[in-house]
């Protein structure tokens, strides 16, 4: 899929804080510009793995201004914009457009759970009416967390009714099965699909899929980056093996302060380890596990992630 707006390897990136929970944008943008050298072509701000729904309006808005100003391209920058509110999700559309970044990554609206597709499509015409186009909307389907799935025939009118604006689709909810029945649909007129899991980077791309946007990218991106650029044959297998290896290991302990662990023992910076409510740090059993689950994974050291946090 060479026409991607973000074909490849995308992190779902953490956000860095500091001690009173605000977002630390200086030890963000470092880890930004590492993704970004390290096997990422893009990055998914603001989404779970950063915590979005755990920061306000005004918050979400100065993370990703904040993250320009230091540097890192918007055009590389996929921020998550979907809210409970109609508005807020509007309002965080045109930020992310007006900032110059070609597409968002769009939840469902989530709190009233079970909508009709009617009532989705309802929603979504408002959100692109209201925005007034200029930036692509990527579905973000995950329906363990926001108890919302979009179906195929959903996409279908969605893609029908507004060419050109819904571009793609992340889907986080583990099922191979659909995520390719979205590519056999939709990925022949260039509806791109990426795989929310590592597991099935090297399969989503065999079957016209654009690439992947993961939490594990935050650290084992450079091992992504080589199933991309190979694709097949011993050097992209060995990578997808990695991938699937620490796949398993984030899981083993909750998923985002894991990762975080992993940042900050890599940096010994322990400013990563710093979480909003309702997260909490792993304990030092869960750190040590997780840690030694990435070592024994062939992921660690991360390649350059130390010098790098030196030189900033």
């Amino acid at each position: 899929m060479k026409d991607a707006l973000y074909g490849g390897v995308n992190a779902a990136v953490l956000t860095a804080m500091r001690a009173d929970l605000s977002p630390d944008l200086d030890r963000m943008a470092a880890h930004a510009r590492w993704l970004l050298a390290n096997g990422c072509t893009g990055l998914g701000v603001l989404g779970t793995t950063g915590e979005a729904n755990s920061f306000g309006l005004h918050e979400r808005k100065q993370v990703l201004e904040g993250l320009i100003s230091r540097g890192i391209p918007a055009t590389r920058m996929m921020p998550g914009t979907g809210c409970a509110s109609l508005t807020d999700t509007v309002e965080l559309t045109r930020h992310a457009r007006d900032a110059g970044c070609p597409g968002v990554l769009v939840l469902p609206p989530f709190y009233y759970k079970g909508p009709s597709d009617d009532g989705l499509f309802a929603y979504f015409s408002e959100v692109v009416n209201r925005v007034g186009g200029g930036v692509a909307l990527y579905l973000y389907n995950f329906p363990q967390q926001s108890a919302v799935p979009f179906t195929l025939d959903l996409i279908g009118r969605l893609r029908a009714a507004f060419p050109g604006v819904f571009r793609g689709v992340k889907d986080s909810g583990g099922d191979y099965a659909n995520m390719k029945a979205m590519c056999d649909a939709f990925a022949r007129d260039g509806f791109e699909v990426y795989s929310g899991s590592d597991e099935f980077l090297q399969r989503i791309l065999t079957d016209g899929g654009a690439g992947c946007i993961t939490a594990a990218s935050n650290a084992n991106c450079h091992f992504g980056g080589l199933v991309y650029r190979h694709r097949t044959g011993p050097d992209a297998d060995a990578a997808q093996a990695v991938l699937n290896a620490t796949r398993k290991a984030a899981t083993g302990v909750p998923l985002i302060p894991g990762l975080r662990e992993i940042i900050a023992r890599s940096t010994g910076d322990d400013g990563w380890r710093t979480i909003r409510p309702p997260h909490l740090k792993l304990t030092p059993a869960q750190a040590d596990a997780v840690w030694a689950a990435w070592g024994a994974a062939g992921a660690l050291p991360l390649p350059g992630l130390a010098s790098a946090r030196a030189a900033e």
